[in-house]
């Protein structure tokens, strides 16, 4: 196989990706391949980078919007340097614990009140009487709130 002209057979067995999920990242504006002349789908060997660098914040929970806009950021949509993962996963990182710092007050909070209004706990009452929390704002406050303070503290570090 040259450098330059991989199949998208050989790029999926290489990256352990099925050929539609391949044809999915290119529809998404994730990877990009040209055609030859027999009108076959070609890729350069560095579409490999790209693809373990998708599947790796995938583990992680980051959404393939969050990826594109990573990728967009790119200086020309380049795949990344070594350089560019350790800035992308600094960010990363920031949007992790918070999501785990709001998964944590979503666990200890899931037997309590979380402010979403419905007075039916008899708990509720102690933390939201008369549904004081709506001035705050919709939903579980309580519970939001919890995830604002998380995104906060992870942003001042």
């Amino acid at each position: 196989m040259a450098e330059a002209n991989w199949g998208v057979g050989a790029v999926a067995k290489r990256s352990g990706v099925k050929v539609s999920t391949l044809h999915f990242y290119e529809q998404q504006g994730l990877i990009q391949s040209w055609r030859n002349n027999g009108n076959q789908r070609r890729y350069k060997a560095d579409v490999l980078r790209r693809i373990s660098v998708i599947k790796a914040a995938q583990k992680v929970g980051i959404s393939l919007d969050e990826i594109k806009q990573a990728f967009l950021s790119l200086p020309n949509n380049r795949t990344p340097t070594v350089d560019d993962w350790t800035q992308l996963s600094k960010h990363w990182r920031t949007v992790l614990d918070g999501r785990i710092a709001y998964l944590q007050a979503l666990r200890d909070n899931l037997v309590g009140c979380i402010g979403c209004g419905c007075l039916s706990m008899t708990k509720c009452p102690l933390y939201n009487p008369d549904d004081k929390l709506a001035e705050s704002g919709s939903g579980a406050v309580i519970l939001d709130r919890a995830e604002d303070e998380a995104r906060t503290e992870e942003q001042s570090r």
